[in-house]
């Protein structure tokens, strides 16, 4: 009998409410919860279709053990003791010897990074890895020199703003990074329909700006000059909020100085944006009762991100639209997370290859290659990848195929055998989002990172497969085999062991760990009730909405309060784009590679259902019209692309939205090497992040951040054979 249940989305930050039929323990259709607090019957076709990624025949049931070239099912205590084993003799080396990778499906749950940390703190090692510095550790780095603490993020007043300008983001698709916005169309049109305006600033006219407000045209890689032109617009025109700035700012006469050489007309040399049209989004973000600049990954992944958004975050700052409603907010969540964690969970590490400071705990993904590579008594010999797949979301796929290949110990945790799991040593099968209990993520639990705040709470809809394990015990049962102690506190791992004797019992004599009997305990900790009583409420249960001035002199987490505008750091690196914009001047006729995402799929990890990608499917290049007729080509030819590091070969599309000069490719594709992606493996498209470097080189030395947008390349048609490798030079996926 078909029984109807609600939870919640955790594909990406909006978190919508969901409406499920299960029937027979599967999940036979999703619909939209149209009595969702914040999401009211909006949900996208990933969220409405997902069961089919879980219940694909993929899904890993059992451990599994590489022997040779095979795979085999092992016991959960055969591979808990093994690992663990192994773990004892590499920490004996040194305690650095061993990191991890953790990936954005770790960070939708509340417990997965939790017990993840906990188990490497236990270790002892510094070496931790992750998807951030790829798309935004910018942003965590520039909150930590400005406001004090990564995590410390500000975010446009969405229902509220009457003026909006988004820069390299395309929330109609991606939906709203870090910032839980359902139904993005339907925001950004509301702006309008209260007589406020919406730019969208990006090299392609995007699904957003055909959705709402004004599209302008940017070369990719400029974005830092635009910003600067922008700052010294607003201060020429008298923008500048100066009883903010001098009460709870310092630092304004460097930055000040830094942008008074921009001119409008100087940044459209290379911006390609036109004085007069600058000088316009100046005058109505200025002349807005409450306004908010916003970017996403195409500043985040450029060359000059991190520059790019401290710059952004100083306008939002010094005009007078921080901390207030209509402009940019800092949220709060259930507790002061920001405060607590600064004073007891970041450390201030630096990576033995290239010296890179731990940005929010991370090091960069760009040389982790080189972590494992470079000999030494620290070296890299084991690392732990949880909740993502590396070698395909990476820039140096191929070098690092080869690092992971030289591990001595290499351990997987995911629901399916991916292209990074076909390299372990050992696989271990987690649940899906629908197998576990859950509140919203750590945005909008910690830090309040919602439109309209609200907290709900989700029981499993359904059992997990087989054998599979949540994350919690996984890395719970690793500390104790491995004779160490979670956040090496043996009170913790005391605690946590005690509990579980209330968890459930999973054969082989482990004991689940009791999640929600975690999240209950975090809930009444924090003076919200029980985790029972919040599944009473399945639409979601009201919070306090945002109401502005309680962050400046009262929430920055700098030593003396007060945000800090011109960070060193910051200037020093800023000195360096004379050079940059002359560069950019000589490469005016180069071609600029920027990604793209596709409605239907997400990242890599949505191909391996047919209801998202179908066999032979692949990617496209997509080219403006002049600059394929200038290279003699037509839509559905085949081209090579090439950078740097390496060449790819897929077919043409012609895209008139792009911006002349400015090249398009979806990423997240390349599975023809997976073993156990039946449906992804089928599909034909390619890597675009091998047109990407890597190493000490190729990372932003203060965010860590590798350059996956704006890549020059060049395109021509496709001539003779090649070859093109989605990532590795592994066999083909048995078909």
């Amino acid at each position: 009998m078909s029984e109807t249940t609600h939870s919640f989305c955790r594909i990406c930050e909006s978190l919508c409410g969901l409406e499920l039929s299960v029937d027979g323990g599967r999940i036979t259709e999703i619909r939209p919860d149209r009595s969702h607090f914040a999401s009211q019957g909006f949900a996208c076709v990933k969220g409405l279709k997902q069961m089919a990624l879980y219940d694909s025949p993929d899904r890993l049931k059992h451990p599994l053990k590489r022997v040779g070239d095979e795979f085999r099912e092992i016991s959960w205590r055969q591979a808990f003791d093994e690992i663990g084993a192994k773990v004892c003799e590499l920490r004996g080396i040194s305690p650095h010897s061993l990191g991890m990778y953790v990936g954005t499906a770790a960070g939708f749950g509340v417990l997965h990074p939790v017990f993840a940390k906990g188990f490497m703190d236990g270790i002892g090692t510094r070496n931790f890895f992750g998807s951030s510095t790829q798309d935004c550790a910018n942003k965590f780095a520039v909150s930590t020199h400005m406001y004090g603490f990564p995590f410390t993020l500000t975010s446009p007043d969405v229902e509220r703003t009457r003026c909006l300008i988004v820069v390299g983001a395309n929330p109609v698709v991606s939906k709203w990074s870090f910032l839980q916005v359902p139904n993005p169309v339907a925001h950004l049109r509301a702006i309008e329909a209260r007589g406020g305006r919406v730019f969208v600033v990006d090299p392609r006219r995007t699904e957003t700006a055909r959705s709402a407000g004004e599209h302008v045209f940017i070369r990719p890689n400029t974005d830092v000059f635009f910003y600067l032109a922008f700052l010294r617009e607003l201060i020429e025109t008298g923008g500048v909020d100066r009883a903010l700035v001098d009460t709870h700012t310092k630092g304004f006469d460097a930055v000040a100085d830094l942008a008074a050489p921009w001119t409008p007309e100087r940044a459209e040399q290379v911006t390609r944006i036109p004085a007069a049209t600058l000088r316009e989004l100046v005058a109505a973000y200025r002349e807005a009762d409450g306004a908010a600049l916003y970017c996403s990954t195409g500043v985040n992944m450029g060359a000059h991100g991190t520059l790019a958004f401290w710059i952004q975050e100083v306008i939002n700052a010094v005009s007078g639209n921080l901390d207030r409603r209509g402009g940019v907010l800092v949220g709060k969540g259930i507790l002061d997370f920001p405060r607590l964690a600064k004073g007891n969970l970041t450390k201030a590490n630096t990576s033995r290859v290239g010296g890179f400071p731990a940005v929010n705990d991370v090091f960069p993904g760009a040389i982790l290659a080189d972590e494992i590579r470079e000999e030494g008594p620290e070296r890299i010999r084991g690392l732990f990848v949880t909740g993502g797949n590396p070698l395909l979301t990476m820039a140096g796929g191929e070098r690092l195929r080869e690092a992971l290949g030289e591990l001595e110990l290499l351990v997987v945790t995911d629901i399916f055998l991916n292209e990074t799991a076909s390299l372990a040593h050992y696989v271990l099968p987690a649940t899906s989002p629908f197998e576990r209990p859950d509140l919203p993520f750590v945005f909008p639990l910690m830090l309040g990172l919602q439109t309209r705040p609200y907290l709900q709470a989700t029981r499993p809809v359904v059992a997990p497969p087989g054998e599979a394990l949540d994350e919690a015990t996984i890395y719970l049962e690793l500390a104790r085999a491995s004779g160490i102690s979670l956040f090496g506190s043996a009170l913790a791992q005391g605690v946590m062991n005690g509990l579980r004797r209330l968890g459930r019992r999973r054969g082989e004599r482990i004991r689940e760990v009791p999640q929600e009997l975690l999240l209950s305990i975090l809930l009444r900790l924090t003076r919200n009730g029980s985790f029972k009583k919040l599944l009473g409420e399945p639409h979601g249960r009201p919070r306090a909405e945002p109401s502005g001035g309680d962050f400046l002199g009262a929430r920055v987490l700098t030593d003396d309060g007060r945000v800090d505008l011109a960070p060193p750091p910051l200037l020093g690196a800023a000195r360096g784009l004379e050079g940059a914009f002359e560069a950019e001047r000589s490469a005016a006729g180069e071609l600029r590679l920027i990604t793209k995402r596709q409605v239907k799929t997400h990242n890599s990890w949505t191909h391996n259902a047919a209801a998202f990608a179908r066999e032979g499917e692949t990617n496209h290049v997509y080219l403006h019209p002049e600059d394929a007729a200038r290279r003699g080509l037509s839509d559905g030819d085949v081209a090579d692309v090439r950078s740097k590091t390496a060449v790819v070969r897929l077919p043409v599309r012609i895209l008139p939205d792009l911006m002349p000069g400015t090249v398009a490719l979806p990423h997240g594709w390349g599975h023809q090497h997976a073993r156990g992606l039946s449906t992804a493996s089928r599909t034909s498209g390619v890597n675009v992040n091998l047109l990407a470097a890597d190493g000490p080189a190729a990372a932003d030395p203060i965010s860590g951040m590798a350059h996956l947008t704006g890549i020059p390349v060049e395109v021509e048609a496709a001539r003779g054979e090649r070859e093109t490798r989605s990532w590795s030079g592994l066999p083909p996926a048995p078909r």
